[in-house]
């Protein structure tokens, strides 16, 4: 009996892994440009990345509700925002996790959530899950840092926010901090990559 729940859980996991590797081998990788987006936001008002003139870049998080590491990065992703802001890196977060597999993650949920946290950036949904895909987003929490050039905005990091999911304090690198410093000083991001540790993204059925 025992085996057979193992084999199970062994066979639901795998599952999970391809679907997000088959999703992530097309998305964006660092150097390349970021095609804009047009997302509802919580307010009710549609938000793309050229809505903001002055913005030198932006930290794009795709997170959700419901996951017990999005929770966990809540208030680091929310500490990001007042922290790079008001140097032109403001956050985008983004929810495209499907709504009937996880109802936790409904646009009304997101408005709650968004309410009761005092979100100070947009919190978008990604119903048809388009975005996501074309970012290569495969777990929640999935940083993306992309810097303006032009008219355009380049992928300067993907991945992870730290290397502590559990403990902000404990976490020795702070992969998206950095990269957005160094951007800031115009000089190349050190670490361009870390792997995104979350849950996987609730793609809609095939």
């Amino acid at each position: 009996m025992k085996k057979t729940a193992l084999l199970s859980t062994f066979a639901l996991l795998l599952t999970v892994v391809l679907i997000s590797a088959r999703y992530a081998s097309t998305g964006y990788k660092v150097g390349d440009t970021v095609q804009d987006f047009k997302l509802k936001n919580v307010d009710g008002k549609t938000v793309s990345l050229a809505d903001k003139q002055d913005a030198k870049g932006y930290i794009i998080a795709f997170t959700c509700n419901t996951c017990p590491v999005a929770k966990s990065y809540e208030g680091r992703i929310i500490a990001l925002n007042e922290q790079f802001a008001p140097k032109g890196y403001p956050v985008v977060a983004i929810q495209a996790n499907d709504a009937d597999r996880s109802p936790g993650d409904s646009y009304n949920a997101m408005q709650q959530r968004a309410k009761t946290k005092s979100y100070a950036f947009p919190y978008l949904y990604d119903e048809s899950q388009t975005v996501a895909r074309a970012f290569g987003a495969t777990n929640t929490p999935h940083m993306f840092v992309v810097k303006r050039e032009g008219n355009q905005y380049k992928v300067a990091y993907i991945g992870a926010i730290d290397n502590n999911q559990y403990d902000p304090a404990a976490a020795d690198k702070k992969y998206v901090e950095s990269a957005v410093n160094e951007l800031i000083a115009g000089k190349p991001v050190t670490t361009s990559s870390a792997r995104a540790v979350g849950c996987g993204i609730k793609w809609k059925d095939a």
